[in-house]
Parts: structure tokens; sequence; C-alpha cells
């Protein structure tokens, strides 16, 4: 007898309401789906991997580790000539800028810096990740290694720490170029943040990184997702995995959002405002936002392109910043 029919044919023997057969079916479902869960959640439970063994795998020939304010920073050090440094986003590391420090490092002293909580360099111990607590590192950093007049890029939160620490140090920043900035407060937060706020959920960051996750992401940073190779997905991941980047996701995501933009009025550094126009993140509207800030702005828009112009085109996306630099 199926199971249904054993289900009415016991109904009818012992005078039992259907309502009540209907609640224990919704019952068994529950702990069938309740158990299937916890099942999938301890078999993609992810263990963090060692600093020495990520070094192995993604140190570059001239990267270096240093100490500022009581937080390890990894950064490379390549190239002679004017500095520029280079602020990558959210879940990203310095190494989202490896194609363009190929080309810049000919003609520039290019410093590509993990910001905290991200790759290599791993968490604050004292979890302070507002965008004025990244400003005061990176002034720090940059009194640390010495350098006094330079070229500043960022791309979606670097680009907030650039504009912002520029607002502070016009006079330290040559030019500021921003690639698809954050800064204004978004109509819609992307998934993984929006998971890493949830205080019923966000115990899973810290526990489950299945790669799925991790192409779902570069899926809606990456207008083409064609480009989106294996080492590509290889490197967001494991460099995910570095210990404490998965709490110090969820604390930065928790700090929420507080409103600067009143300062970009200050900044009379040239700018390059360069956006991709198919932008799933942080919508292209904004471009002309900053540009209505930045009185000494201009806008460069890119067909094609999604949040990380400088990784998903990056020649197409240097030409117009070369062409920005030499002017």
């Amino acid at each position: 007898m199926q199971f249904p029919g054993l289900l009415m044919h016991l109904r009818v023997a012992f005078n039992i309401p259907i309502n009540v057969i209907k609640l224990r079916q919704i019952l068994k479902v529950i702990i069938f789906f309740g158990f299937s869960l916890l099942f999938l959640f301890f078999l993609n439970i992810t263990n963090h991997i060692p600093l020495d063994d990520l070094k192995a795998e993604f140190e570059n020939k001239n990267s270096k580790f240093v100490e500022v304010d009581g937080t390890l920073l990894h950064y490379v050090d390549e190239g002679e000539g004017i500095p520029i440094i280079l602020l990558h986003g959210t879940g990203a590391s310095l190494h989202t800028w490896d194609s363009w420090a190929q080309r810049l490092k000919d003609k520039y002293r290019v410093l590509r810096i993990t910001l905290p909580g991200f790759g290599m360099s791993g968490p604050r111990s004292d979890k302070k990740y507002k965008i004025k607590d990244y400003v005061d590192l990176l002034e720090s950093f940059i009194e640390k290694i010495g350098v006094q007049k330079f070229h500043l890029a960022g791309n979606s939160l670097g680009g907030s720490i650039a504009w912002l620490y520029t607002s502070f140090y016009n006079n330290k920043v040559k030019k500021l170029i921003l690639i698809n900035s954050s800064g204004y407060e978004l109509d819609k937060v992307p998934f993984a943040i929006r998971i890493a706020r949830n205080k019923y959920l966000n115990f899973l960051i810290k526990k489950i990184s299945p790669k799925f996750l991790i192409k779902k992401s570069l899926n809606e940073v990456y207008y083409d997702d064609k480009l989106i190779s294996k080492s590509i997905i290889n490197r967001y991941y494991k460099l995910n995995l570095r210990e404490g980047n998965r709490q110090a996701f969820i604390d930065r995501a928790l700090t929420g959002f507080i409103d600067h933009t009143s300062r970009l009025k200050k900044i009379t550094s040239p700018t390059l405002i360069l956006w991709g126009k198919n932008d799933e993140w942080i919508n292209v509207k904004f471009a002309q936002k900053f540009k209505s800030m930045i009185k000494t702005s201009r806008v460069s828009i890119m067909n094609d392109t999604g949040h990380i112009p400088m990784e998903e085109k990056p020649f197409e996306s240097l030409k117009i910043v070369e062409a920005f630099l030499s002017n």
C-alpha cells in the first residue's frame, strides 16, 4: 500500500481528523528538509588555509609584509618613477591589478595593497573596518614607506577609500582614479553582503565557502562570464579562506553605511571616474553623481563591462587611465 493510501486507511480506521493527517505530513516534510540542510551544511564545512600555504601559491617575487598600526599588510612594490597606489574592492586582493601592474611598472612605481580583511593581509585584531579606519591605515602605510606624492586609484571599496583619503590629503594625491567606486548608499546590496548582515544566516559564511558561491559573485561582477577562468575562481576562493577573513567580511558588513559624500566637494586633484556600464553591484548612474560633486573630474564609461574593468578588460581600461595620467 502506498504512503498516502496508508494514511487514508488509518484515518478511517481510527477516526483521525484529516487536518491532523495533513499536519503530520507537513511535519514530516519539515523534518526531512531540516535534516537535508544539516547534512549539506556539515558536508560543506570549509577549513581555513594556513598563510604559509597561501604564500607558496600566491606570493609575488616582490611581495612584502609590513605591520601598520598593529595590522599586517601584504603589498607589492614594483617599478620606478612617480608612485601610483592601487586599492582593490570587496572580496578581492592586490592580484586584481596583476595585468595593470605588469604594464604600469615600466613607467611608474606601482604599489598594490591587499586591504585588511582580505587576501593574505588577513583580519584586523581590533575589527575596525569603517571607511575612515581604512583611510587612517592607508595614511600610516604611506608614511611608513616614505612616499610623498603619488597617483591614487581604487575600485569599489578601494575607490571609496581613495576618494575619502584624497578629501583629507589633496596635497599628496597628484591624480585620483575612481573605478566603479562605492560611497553612495546602494539601491540593492549584493547577495553576499546581505547574508553577512543577517544575524541568523551569517554563521554560514564563517563555516562554509562552496566554490559555487564564489562563482556566483564573480558572475555578478563580470559582464562576460566566459572570461572567468578556473584559476580566477581558485584565487578568489583560496584567499577568502585565509584565517579570519570570513569573520572580517561579516564584521565589515555589520559596520553599517556612513555617508561621507559631502567631502567629495573638497577634492581638487584631477580625477578620472571610470565605470563599467553593465555593473550589477554599483549602477553606472553613480558615475554622474561623483562627477557633479568633484569639479575637477571627467567620466569615461566602458560598454559591455562589469564591476571590475581593470580585471575584466585590463588593456582597454588601462589605455584610458594611461591617457589620463599622461595628459
